[in-house]
């Protein structure tokens, strides 16, 4: 049985077939995922979501949203943490974080909003989840100065200095299908070879494809049940069974989620 801890069902690529790739992953293993918000105008459809097929999900404003966010939208944030603090579902803030790529908002706004959410998560003692996009160092500076509850940085793919800096900070580092790609060199590695404790693993559907599908469509769609077979490329490398790696990584998600571990327990 597998948990993917990043996972945006409630993305409009899936509006046409939902519960089939819902049905899709539960006959691939996956019994849980965690659906993270994006912006305030998908807060409720996120926790429809997780309520409807029995998942997690986590409020926050993406770095790319926050363009289009205002004080306002923090303000609806932190009523929407505060409302659903005694919803079980409820696991996490995000995903918040920083992106500085060369299209993304400017980086003292994406600056503003990260640290404005990181200030909710600490006032709900939450873990958050984190977009990592070549800002880990300035995430990091943050996180130090604005303590949470741990949480995990998603697609991790930094320095192995940023990487300790993460797990210091009582973070973990989520792995998908970047895995699976022949180049991804440094991905690979950090699979291989980081702790035990350190790995979670996520697909972000409809995103980051692994490479069986991104070989055969142009625009592939990812799915869930991707999970277990990206799962598996990941367990040989670090020279473990599928079945090992489940174990291991699942009790890092629900470790680093205890709200997630409530959930799962009163789902089993």
């Amino acid at each position: 049985m597998w948990i993917d801890t990043h996972c945006h069902l409630d993305a409009r690529e899936f509006d046409a077939d939902r519960d089939q790739v819902v049905a899709r992953a539960a006959a691939a293993g996956v019994h849980m995922m965690v659906l993270p918000a994006v912006d305030t105008e998908g807060f409720a459809r996120v926790r429809e979501c997780a309520h409807r097929y029995g998942y997690a999900y986590a409020l926050g404003i993406h770095p790319l949203a926050v363009a289009n966010a205002s004080a306002a939208d923090l303000d609806r944030l932190r009523y929407a943490a505060r409302s659903a603090c005694s919803d079980l579902h409820f696991v996490a803030i995000g995903e918040i974080g920083l992106d500085f790529s060369q299209s993304a908002p400017a980086i003292e706004l994406q600056e503003m909003f990260y640290r404005e959410q990181l200030q909710i998560a600490q006032q709900f003692r939450l873990p958050v989840i984190l977009h990592v996009r070549r800002s880990a160092d300035r995430l990091l500076y943050h996180l130090r100065r604005i303590g949470v509850q741990g949480g995990i940085a998603h697609a991790f793919n930094g320095s192995a200095v940023q990487a300790q800096g993460f797990l210091d900070l009582g973070m973990r580092l989520g792995f998908g299908g970047s895995a699976t790609y022949d180049g991804s060199r440094r991905i690979r590695r950090f699979a291989a070879e980081l702790p035990t404790e350190a790995i979670v693993l996520e697909t972000d559907a409809p995103d980051i494809p692994p490479q069986w599908l991104r070989a055969s469509n142009s625009a592939p769609r990812n799915e869930p049940c991707q999970l277990p077979a990206v799962a598996t490329i990941i367990a040989g490398l670090r020279g473990i069974t599928p079945e090992q790696l489940a174990a291991l990584t699942n009790r890092n998600a629900l470790s680093t989620l205890p709200r997630l571990a409530q959930l799962d327990a009163s789902s089993a």
